[in-house]
């Protein structure tokens, strides 16, 4: 069965949207017309921009970060912060504030409510902040769009009320939206955690914990943890500001009270972000380039490079950046997704493409993220003609002739890139509300335009 819709209607430009234009509604995905040659250049990575943020309100000093993403995603976070007292401004390069800046200076100031903060769909903002909001000195009211009403939140609030905080729910018990009675402090100490819905569940709890009095030992009780590559990045995120983690013991971490600093951060570019671009690569053939790929990092998109590869790229990385060349042909692979669950999407849209079949598991926690993204994946691929199914912890993809027809996008982001990939191969493939997009790629449409232009400059 499909995922149901919520009520937004289809075309809507959401809040934090910045596109160049009307789009037609649905968007006509555009045919690759031969191999590309392109560069793409992706925003700052929203896992990291949305870590930062939340830690920059609690430092000792301003914090500096540099090439943040500017996003819905980013934009609700910055808009919560502000609300809660944090002054955040625009600045430039070097840090001086200037309006129109593309970095952010953002300078701590004592939490305050009362508050209410709109998380619109963001799981980062719904579970980074309400244990911030637990800080503040005043209720924090916390809601979102309608679909966020359908996230889970009980393992934040009931990790919130072992520490000592009281909590509101004014709707289904684990819920947005509620309300988070702060009072200047939480007394912190060790808690259990199932976080076998989400790793973000954890991470937003080890944020915040600096600041709690006893500091905060948590322990995960579930039997899975998915997408453990987050957990290791808001360790690394904690740590590069001084924080002191203890992660020896799986499955258990211990954040130290005391000073989180501030300064410049540098913030990597969104690797998950540009996987519907090196995807590109292996479905028109030819070669697409992220400049600025780390050598090193935490974000799961990392692992594009190593699953385009068994699907029939060529990948190399050097000091410029990641470069994925293909030839047009894409086979299947069973892979296991636990760790990078963000990435199905994109890695179901080649294998609706592929020559062979395709099982992707470990992935059932997807069935909560923005939209249910397992029976969306399933329902747009055979909407187009597809072959695929739901199994307990993934999808099955089938070799089968696609043709057009309008993806839905459930106002899922990924739904709308993976929908742009099948169109550049099948012919009439429509995009529901591409604008979807802005949530973590601010300008999406133009971006996938000018990537399939170097097809034709380069014939």
């Amino acid at each position: 069965m499909a995922p149901a819709e919520h009520p937004t209607s289809p075309g809507t430009t959401l809040p934090g949207a910045r596109l160049p234009g009307a789009l037609p509604d649905p968007w006509p995905a555009p045919l690759a017309t031969g191999p590309l040659d392109a560069v793409v250049a992706v925003p700052g990575s929203k896992s990291l921009t949305n870590r930062y943020l939340p830690l920059a309100a609690i430092a000792d000093a301003p914090t500096h970060l540099h090439a943040p993403l500017h996003s819905r995603d980013s934009a609700l976070m910055v808009a919560a912060l502000r609300t809660l007292g944090v002054a955040v401004v625009e600045a430039d390069d070097d840090g001086a504030p200037r309006a129109g800046g593309r970095d952010l200076l953002v300078t701590p100031a004592p939490l305050r409510g009362p508050a209410r903060i709109d998380c619109g769909l963001a799981g980062t903002v719904m579970r980074f902040l309400a244990p911030l909001a637990a800080l503040a000195d005043g209720d924090v009211t916390l809601d979102g769009d309608p679909r966020a009403r359908e996230r889970p939140m009980a393992p934040v609030l009931a990790a919130l009320r072992d520490l000592g905080v009281a909590v509101t729910e004014h709707g289904p018990p684990g819920f947005l939206p509620v309300t988070i009675h702060g009072r200047g402090g939480v007394r912190g100490g060790a808690i259990e955690v199932d976080a076998s819905a989400s790793s973000q569940f954890v991470s937003a709890l080890l944020l915040s914990a600096p600041r709690f009095a006893q500091g905060l030992t948590l322990r995960h009780v579930g039997t899975d943890l998915p997408s453990l590559p987050h957990i290791a990045m808001t360790v690394a995120v904690l740590r590069g500001r001084g924080v002191a983690v203890d992660d020896a013991t799986p499955g258990e971490w211990t954040v130290s009270p005391g000073p989180v600093a501030g300064g410049r951060v540098d913030v990597e570019p969104d690797l998950s972000n540009a996987g519907p671009f090196l995807a590109a690569a292996l479905v028109a053939g030819g070669s697409v380039r992220i400049p600025g790929w780390p050598a090193a990092t935490t974000q799961a998109g990392d692992l594009f490079r190593g699953l385009l590869e068994r699907m029939g790229a060529r990948v190399s990385l050097d000091p410029g950046g990641l470069t994925v060349s293909g030839t047009g042909a894409v086979v299947g692979l069973d892979a296991d997704l636990r760790d990078g669950g963000e990435l199905a999407p994109t890695i179901a849209a080649l294998a609706a493409l592929a020559t062979t079949p395709s099982r992707l598991r470990g992935i059932a926690h997807l069935r909560g993220h923005e939209t249910d993204r397992l029976a969306a994946l399933v329902a747009e691929i055979t909407r187009l003609g597809g072959d695929a199914e739901e199994a307990a912890d993934g999808i099955v993809v089938r070799p089968a002739l696609l043709h057009g027809g309008t993806v839905r996008t459930y106002h899922d982001h990924r739904m709308a890139t993976f929908g742009a990939i099948l169109g550049l191969r099948v012919p009439g493939v429509g995009v529901e509300n591409v604008a979807t997009t802005a949530k973590t790629l601010p300008d999406f449409p133009a971006q996938w335009a000018a990537m399939l232009a170097t097809a034709a400059s380069a014939t």
